[in-house]
């Protein structure tokens, strides 16, 4: 009846709460899944910010989720439109670890325990190289029975280096053509500034 009675008890505790992270199922809809508790309606007390307004391929961007200490977390990049997460996620801050979200390891973060988190948590964003505008959308959970949804940030576009990155490549595939063309180049760059 004792060994029943633990079963149960352990069996509920992981249906109702998820103090080491949130499932992989929170993924899409970045619900916690807390069995019984349901999401506050009030504004949310909490602004995620960005240290840019652009962002570049492969270049990191710090996420700070700024308010009130706060115990859970599911941290996401999206593109507008879609509901999958996008790019990768740096190593995690203390107390917190990756989710394998949409098929990626390092997906989204989530926490790792109920340890307080605050606005000295800073977390590190990688984007793909095909470059698209993206938000970041959290939940955030003072406790288990308090936590707020589609906490978002404002888009966050990518730099249009299509120009230059062109430029780049031809001059690029000159030089490889033509190394005499490139020798031309250094030699007008140094009467120029010279």
């Amino acid at each position: 009846m004792l060994l029943l009675c633990l079963l149960t008890l352990q069996f509920l505790c992981f249906v109702d709460c998820y103090p080491n992270g949130a499932p992989t199922g929170a993924c899409k809809d970045m619900m916690p899944q807390h069995a019984g508790v349901v999401p506050q309606t009030s504004p949310a007390p909490y602004t995620i910010l960005t240290n840019m307004k652009r962002y570049l391929p492969g270049m990191p961007v710090t996420v700070t989720i700024i308010g009130p200490e706060y115990r859970g977390v599911l941290l996401e990049a999206r593109r507008e439109n879609f509901n999958d997460a996008y790019g990768s996620w740096k190593i995690p801050p203390p107390d917190t670890k990756f989710l394998q979200c949409s098929g990626n390891p390092q997906g989204a973060i989530t926490h790792a325990n109920t340890n307080l988190k605050s606005n000295s948590t800073v977390y590190t964003w990688i984007p793909h190289d095909i470059m698209h505008p993206v938000y970041f959308m959290a939940t955030v959970a003072q406790q288990r029975t308090v936590y707020w949804i589609n906490v978002r940030s404002n888009i966050l576009p990518s730099e249009n280096l299509g120009g230059l990155k062109m430029a780049t490549n031809a001059s690029a595939g000159i030089a490889e053509e033509n190394p005499l063309f490139l020798f031309l180049i250094y030699f007008l760059l140094i009467q120029i500034l010279g």
